[in-house]
C-alpha cells in the first residue's frame, strides 16, 4: 500500500450520498427527533455537572472573586472549538463529530487516530462522570442516615493507593485521624474489604448501577433519551437559579475585595478543572443525523449552551464568593457548604438531591455520543460492520450502545477518577485541535461545499506576531524567574508530602532525630507528624530550602532535578516549537484568527497536562494504528473502492 494511500480522504459530496445509500446496504436510519431546542438542552446537561457542583470550589479557592474571568477564558478557548465545530456540522451534518471532519480533511488515517482518541475520550469521560455520579450518590444516601460499606463505593486503585499512602504517613507520626478525609475512607475501604486470597475486592457497584440504567435508556430511544435529558436540565436550571435567587440575599461585598488575591497566577491555576467542566459540547454534533434541520440547529445549539453556562458559572461564582471567603471554598461540594455555613440545611439537601440529577444528565450526553462515533467508523468499514447496525424499532445504534455499556461499566468498577479525568481532557483537547487544524486546512479550498453557517473570517498573519510578542514580554519581563527556571531546568525542592511519604522507617527516624536538633521548640514525646513538621518552614522558602538541604537522605528524595524534572516540561516545550511552527503557517497562508486561537488554547491546556498523560495517550493511539493496520486499513470502504 503507497504511504499516500494513508491520507486518502472522503468528499462531502460522497459523505451526503453514503447516509442516503444506508439503507440500501442494510443501514437503518436514524430517527430524526431533535430541533435547536432540544440541542442547546444536550449541551447544558453535558456541561452543567461537576463545574457547578463540585470543581467551582477549587477553581474559586485559588482565583477568589476573580475566577470568573477564568470562566470567560475557558469559554473563550472552548467557543473557538465551538466554531470550528460548527462549521464542520453544517458542511457535513451526518454522525461521526471530530472523526467524520478529519476524513474530509487530513484523510484516513487521521481520521481513524481521532476516531479512536474520541473512543477514548467518551469511554473515560463516561467513567469520569460514573465515578462522580456515585460519590455524590452515597453521599445523598449516608445523609438520609443509609451507609454503605467502604469497598462497595470506591474503585480499587484509589482505595490500594489511598492504603499504601496512609500508611506510609502513619509511619511518618500521623495519627489516623490527622489524615486527610480521603485518605482515611481509602484506608478504611482497603482494610474492611472481602480478601480472595491476596486480592482484595474493592469495587464502585452504584457506579456500575447507573450505567446500567442510562446505557438501557440510551438504547431504548433517541426520543426518550431527548425527553429524559430535557426533564433533568430543567431540575437542574432551576436549582441553580434557586442558589442564585437565594444565595444573592447573602452575599456580603466585602468578601469581594481583593477581587484576586491570588494574582494571574492563582486564576489560571484552575484551568484544567474548569476546563473539564466544559467539555460535552462538542457531543451534540454526535447527534447530526437526529436533527431536523442539521446545518442550521448544530451550530445555534453550540453556541447557546456555551452563553447559557458561561452567564450560569459566572453568577454562582460571584454568589459563592459574595457568600463565604473565597479562602473556605476548597471543598469538594462548594454548594452545600456555603449554605451549611449559613445554617440553610434545608438548601443543601435540595442540592444534594439535585447533583444526583445533574451528573446522571452530563453521564447520558456522554453515552449517546460514543456509540454513534463507533458507527459512523463501521459505516467507513474502519470497525466490524455489527457497530453500525440500528435497531429497526428504536432506531438507536444498538450493538454499540451495549458495547459501551460494557466498556463504560467495567473500569469504572475499578479506575482512579484523577486518572481518567486527565485522560478524558487530554483526548477531548486533542480532538479540537484536529477539528480547528481541519478548518483552516480547508478554508481556502474552492471545492468543498459550504454549510450555513461559517466561521467569521479574522487574517492572524499580523495579529499572530503581535500576540506571541506580548507573550514574550511577559515572559522575560514580568514572569523572568520563572521562564529562566524552565528553560535551564532548575532543580525543584519537593514538597514535604513527597519526602515523607519516600522514606522508610530508618530514615523517617534519622529524618525526626534531625528537626528536633534543628528546632528544639519541635522537640515532643509523642509520635512525630513528620509532614507538618516540615510544612511548618514552607511559608519561608529560604528557610524551607535550608531545613531540606540538611536532611540525612539522598538527594533524590529531596529533590527533582535532570531529566526526571526535564519529563514533565516536554508537553510545553511540544507546545511552544508548534507555536512558532503555527506563526509561521498563518504568515504565509493568512490563516483565520478564530479557529487559529481554539488550536493554540487547547494546545496549550494539553501542555498543562502531566508527561503520564501524554505517554498513556500515546500508547493508546499505538494501540489504534495496530488494530488499523490489522483490519481497518485492508476493510476501509476506500479500499474496496480502489480495488
Amino acid at each position: 500500500m503507497a504511504f499516500s494511500q494513508l491520507f486518502r480522504k472522503k468528499t462531502v459530496q460522497d459523505i451526503l450520498k453514503q447516509v442516503e445509500k444506508n439503507n440500501t446496504d442494510g443501514h437503518d436510519t436514524l430517527g430524526k427527533h431533535l430541533t435547536t431546542r432540544d440541542l442547546t438542552a444536550f449541551g447544558i446537561a453535558a456541561i452543567v455537572g461537576a463545574g457547578i457542583f463540585s470543581t467551582i470550589g477549587k477553581a474559586s479557592a485559588d482565583g477568589g472573586p476573580a475566577v470568573i474571568f477564568l470562566f470567560l477564558f475557558t469559554a473563550l478557548a472552548c467557543g473557538f472549538a465551538a466554531f470550528a465545530y460548527a462549521e464542520f456540522a453544517s458542511m457535513v451534518p451526518v454522525s461521526g463529530s471530530a472523526y467524520t471532519y478529519s476524513y474530509v480533511a487530513f484523510g484516513e488515517i487521521i481520521a481513524w487516530i481521532i476516531g479512536w482518541a474520541l473512543i477514548m475520550e467518551y469511554a473515560i469521560g463516561n467513567i469520569t462522570v460514573a465515578i462522580s455520579w456515585s460519590d455524590y450518590f452515597t453521599g445523598l444516601l449516608e445523609s438520609g442516615g443509609i451507609y454503605l460499606p467502604q469497598w462497595v463505593q470506591m474503585d480499587y486503585l484509589t482505595a490500594s493507593n489511598g492504603f499504601k499512602e496512609a500508611t506510609a504517613l502513619m509511619q511518618g507520626g500521623k495519627s489516623f485521624e490527622n489524615l486527610d478525609a480521603g485518605l482515611q475512607t481509602a484506608y478504611t475501604a482497603w482494610t474492611t474489604s472481602p480478601v480472595i486470597g491476596s486480592f482484595h475486592f474493592v469495587a464502585d457497584l452504584p457506579a456500575l448501577l447507573i450505567i446500567i440504567l442510562i446505557t438501557a435508556l440510551v438504547y431504548r430511544g433517541m426520543k426518550e433519551s431527548r425527553n429524559a435529558s430535557n426533564i433533568m436540565v430543567v431540575v437542574k436550571l432551576c436549582i441553580v437559579l434557586l442558589v442564585i435567587a437565594v444565595g444573592i440575599f447573602y452575599v456580603d461585598t466585602t468578601h469581594w475585595d481583593p477581587f484576586a488575591p491570588n494574582g494571574v497566577s492563582g486564576v489560571l491555576k484552575g484551568v484544567s478543572a474548569v476546563f473539564f467542566a466544559y467539555i460535552g459540547f462538542d457531543a451534540i454534533s454526535t447527534t447530526a443525523e437526529e436533527c431536523k434541520n442539521p446545518q442550521r440547529d448544530l451550530p445555534r445549539g453550540m453556541m447557546w449552551a456555551i452563553i447559557i453556562c458561561t452567564i450560569l458559572y459566572i453568577a454562582i461564582a460571584l454568589v459563592l464568593t459574595g457568600m463565604v471567603s473565597y479562602s473556605e471554598l476548597n471543598v469538594g461540594d462548594p454548594l452545600a457548604f456555603v449554605f451549611n455555613k449559613l445554617n440553610l440545611k434545608w438548601m443543601s439537601g435540595i442540592i444534594a438531591v439535585s447533583a444526583v440529577v445533574a451528573m446522571a444528565s452530563v453521564l447520558l450526553v456522554f453515552q449517546m455520543g460514543q456509540p454513534r462515533i463507533w458507527m459512523s467508523m463501521s459505516r467507513d468499514g474502519l470497525l466490524p460492520k455489527r457497530f453500525s447496525k440500528v435497531h429497526p424499532k428504536f432506531k438507536t445504534p444498538s450493538y454499540a450502545t451495549i458495547v459501551t455499556g460494557f466498556v463504560v461499566a467495567i473500569p469504572a468498577l475499578f479506575l482512579n477518577l484523577t486518572m481518567v479525568t486527565d485522560l478524558c481532557s487530554i483526548g477531548t483537547l486533542f480532538a479540537f485541535v484536529l477539528v480547528c487544524a481541519g478548518v483552516l486546512v480547508l478554508q481556502n479550498k474552492p471545492n468543498i461545499p459550504r454549510g450555513k453557517f461559517k466561521t467569521p473570517y479574522v487574517n492572524s498573519k499580523f495579529i499572530m506576531p503581535v500576540l506571541i510578542a506580548v507573550g514574550l514580554v511577559y515572559a522575560f519581563g514580568y514572569n523572568q524567574k520563572a521562564t529562566m527556571d524552565f528553560i535551564t531546568n532548575e532543580t525543584q525542592i519537593n514538597s514535604p508530602a513527597d519526602i515523607v511519604t519516600a522514606l522508610d522507617k530508618s530514615h523517617t527516624s534519622q529524618v525526626y532525630d534531625y528537626l528536633e536538633a534543628f528546632d528544639v521548640k519541635n522537640s515532643t514525646t509523642e509520635k512525630p507528624d513528620l509532614e507538618l513538621l516540615l510544612s511548618q518552614y514552607e511559608q519561608d522558602d529560604a528557610k524551607y530550602a535550608t531545613v531540606v538541604a540538611g536532611l540525612p537522605v539522598s538527594d533524590s528524595i529531596k529533590y527533582e532535578s535532570g531529566f526526571s524534572l526535564f519529563k514533565h516540561k516536554i508537553p510545553m516545550w511540544i507546545f511552544l516549537f508548534v507555536l512558532a511552527g503555527l506563526a509561521v503557517w498563518s504568515y504565509k497562508q493568512n490563516l483565520s484568527l478564530i479557529p487559529l486561537l481554539g488550536l493554540i488554547c487547547c494546545l496549550y491546556m494539553m501542555a498543562e497536562l502531566s508527561v503520564w498523560n501524554w505517554i498513556y495517550f500515546t500508547i493508546w493511539l499505538l494501540i489504534g494504528l495496530l488494530i488499523y493496520f490489522g483490519f481497518s486499513r485492508k476493510n476501509s470502504k476506500l479500499n474496496v473502492l480502489e480495488a
